[in-house]
């Protein structure tokens, strides 16, 4: 600058004065962005730079298995293939004037690989997402075929296609229980059934997957699962056996098709711990295939449907009005002679009698007599002796949908005709599994349980996690009044009652028939034309294993009676399922509340006196007593026949080695030598016989 002009020197300098103070001033602005950037935002774009270097993964939880008592899975998860895009990856690379032509041709040959509508492809490559699915659940053919699209020896090789594991519901045992279990929608929850009220049980808790991605998206590293736990939902082990449900419904669907029927239900429940064996709802759908089923063949009805129950209401009516003392067991009721007019209506009975005890009330399924007993009782004494049974509340299981029946209020005066009429299953509704757990309580001493549907539930490393046991809801009568109405019910399986079909060859039944009238929603009339068959049943009926319901709706006019209708579908299930669980015809019970017949072949004869609650008294059983001395080599027990046809006494004679002798019609009076004397083999037996009253 020596060499410049003084003035020329100074303009430089003073330009260079100026570029150092603009270079200055933009390098404070650098400094001060970056000491924003790092120390006054620095949190918020450390959380810009997470989102863009890492990646999380949405994992669902595989689904918990639901099983039978005995571990027979019914429902579990199973994955399937999918196939998804990224139509970022998928374009990348391509110049923009050559998309359009690009996304056609790739939408196209998709299309044509997994059978789907091209212009639905079109229309998810254009979006250019991330993510999406292109078909979920597909086949292995359609899997091989897309990968043959990614493939580098095809021309143009289709990138951003991935083929990802689904977590699928299947039903190994198709109908089975289906109305019961309910479903799995595409969205991972549970519809109808256990799927639906156990849902978050079997679900899960979902996790997440966090890694590092590159700049074009692609997953480089994984962290793990967060909890280990997550991977699977809980199991739920059931109480239902799957052999028993499997008879339930086999002979359901017969009847159905047989009778031609709208639907039914059958019910299976142990009395003693209140665990439900079977389920059965018919017509029923495959849960694999749910989309294509009726909406009512997916309901439950044995928790859902409600029905008049008819004549089976009698048994409560009875079992109330023996625990009030309101009537004696041996008491005779006047029956008007097959019709009583009470308020603005006649009461028929289907066969006209004059007198009848209790017995044969259950027995001929008198209507009458059943009235005249609930009038005895009054509206309140009745309306309370059925909500012991669980009447009118809800059974408390974990299903959807679950309805507590119909039962009039007792703050609502009831004129006569409508106490008279509920004492016979009219005018009241209540659903299978109700009956089913009001007559298991009669059979377990008249002690009502909570039912019990889930036996247990495990997490995913078989941990119990809940294990209900039974509990005693209430009790509905006495013990000895449950063990009389047991022998009262046996006798309409026997002889001339309603429900011979029921019986089971070396068992005896305790059950009560039903043929209810359905009511005609345009005319609000009982209908002659549409009726509701039903059976409910225990067995054996000396120390109850099972009790079964069967409710028949709309069987074929013409044949509708529940003693032909649905009787038969408890005898076919009872058999297999005391086959199934073992259990003989028991000798020493062989007559009920008499432990002392037919022992004297084993040389081990006993009995036991019991009391029954009368009207106002203790009446003795009047069994006979056991022997003074067991039988010896060629010596027999004489059996008690009291009862008992005079085919049947013949045979049962005539099996242990005695010579019977026949006197006069009917049934069983008594035996002459009596009940528990020891004879010698060959002895002439008199059989006195009386005619039915």
């Amino acid at each position: 600058m020596r060499n410049l002009r003084p003035e020329r020197a100074r303009w430089i300098k003073v330009r260079m004065a100026v570029l150092c103070g603009l270079m200055g001033l933009g390098l404070g602005f650098v400094v001060s962005g970056a000491d924003r950037i790092q120390n006054r935002d620095g949190a918020q774009w450390l959380e810009v730079a997470e989102r863009q270097r890492q990646r999380r993964l949405h994992i669902e939880p595989k689904r918990g298995t639901i099983f039978d008592r005995n571990g027979v899975p019914l429902a579990e998860s199973v994955e399937v293939p999918s196939i998804s895009m990224d139509a970022v990856e998928m374009l990348r690379g391509i110049e923009e004037q050559y998309i359009p032509q690009r996304i056609d041709q790739y939408a196209e040959r998709i299309a044509t690989a997994l059978h789907l509508p091209i212009e639905d492809v079109r229309e998810k490559i254009a979006r250019r997402r991330r993510f999406a699915w292109l078909k979920r659940r597909v086949s292995e053919e359609e899997v091989t075929a897309m990968k043959a699209l990614s493939s580098n020896d095809q021309r143009y090789p289709i990138r951003g296609l991935a083929v990802e594991g689904e977590g699928r519901r299947f039903y190994p045992n198709k109908e089975l229980a289906a109305p019961l279990l309910g479903f799995v929608a595409p969205d991972g929850n549970g519809r109808e059934g256990i799927e639906l009220s156990l849902n978050e049980e079997l679900k899960g808790k979902p996790a997440e997957v966090h890694g590092l991605r590159d700049r074009s998206g692609r997953l480089l590293f994984s962290e793990g699962l967060e909890n280990e736990q997550a991977l699977a939902g809980h199991n739920i082990y059931l109480t239902i056996d799957r052999a028993i449900q499997f008879a339930a419904e086999r002979e359901l669907d017969a009847a159905l098709r047989t009778y031609e029927a709208r639907g039914g239900s059958v019910v299976v429940i142990d009395p003693r711990t209140g665990e439900i064996l079977a389920m059965a709802s018919g017509p029923g759908y495959n849960p694999n295939d749910y989309s294509g089923a009726e909406p009512e063949n997916r309901r439950n009805r044995a928790v859902v449907d409600r029905f008049e129950p008819g004549s089976t209401m009698k048994i409560f009516t009875v079992a109330t009005a023996l625990a009030q003392r309101s009537i004696n067991a041996t008491e005779p009721i006047y029956c008007e002679d097959g019709h009583m007019p009470i308020d603005n209506i006649v009461i028929h009975d289907t066969h006209v009698h004059k007198w009848l005890t209790p017995t044969q009330i259950l027995q001929v399924s008198s209507n009458i007599g059943s009235a005249k007993i609930g009038l005895g009782l009054g509206q309140q004494r009745l309306y309370e002796g059925l909500r012991r049974f669980g009447f009118g509340e809800s059974p408390g299981l974990p299903l959807p949908g679950q309805s507590i029946g119909v039962l009039r209020p007792r703050d609502r005066p009831w004129v006569q005709v409508e106490t008279a009429s509920a004492s016979f299953g009219q005018g009241i509704s209540v659903t299978a599994m109700q009956l089913a757990g009001a007559v298991a309580a009669v059979g377990n001493r008249g002690q009502l349980l909570e039912p019990v549907l889930v036996k247990r539930v495990t997490d995913s490393t078989g941990v119990v996690l809940d294990e209900p046991k039974a509990r005693v809801r209430r009790a509905t009568t006495s013990p000895a009044v449950a063990k009389m109405l047991l022998e009262m019910l046996v006798s309409v399986t026997e002889g001339e009652g309603t429900g011979v079909e029921a019986s089971v060859s070396g068992f005896r039944v305790a059950g009560k028939t039903a043929t209810a009238q359905k009511i005609d929603p345009e005319t609000g009339r009982y209908t002659d034309t549409h009726y509701v068959a039903s059976f409910v049943g225990l067995i054996p009926a000396e120390r109850p294993r099972l009790a079964i319901v069967v409710m028949i709706d709309e069987p074929l006019a013409g044949t509708y009676a529940g003693g032909s209708v649905a009787a038969p579908v408890f005898r076919r299930v009872a058999e297999m399922a005391l086959s199934y669980l073992g259990v003989t015809p028991d000798v020493r019970n062989e007559k009920g509340i008499n432990e002392a017949t037919e022992l004297a072949k084993n040389g081990d004869p006993t009995a036991e006196a019991y009391k029954v609650v009368g009207k106002g008294e203790e009446v003795e059983d009047t069994t006979p007593k056991a022997p003074q001395r067991k039988p010896k080599a060629g010596e027999v027990l004489v059996p008690d026949l009291s009862g008992y046809p005079a085919r049947e006494a013949i045979q049962r004679a005539l099996a242990i080695g005695l010579v019977p002798s026949i006197d006069g019609s009917g049934r069983v009076l008594r035996t002459e030598p009596p009940a528990s004397e020891v004879v010698k083999a060959g002895t002439r037996i008199l059989i006195t016989l009386e005619p039915p009253t």
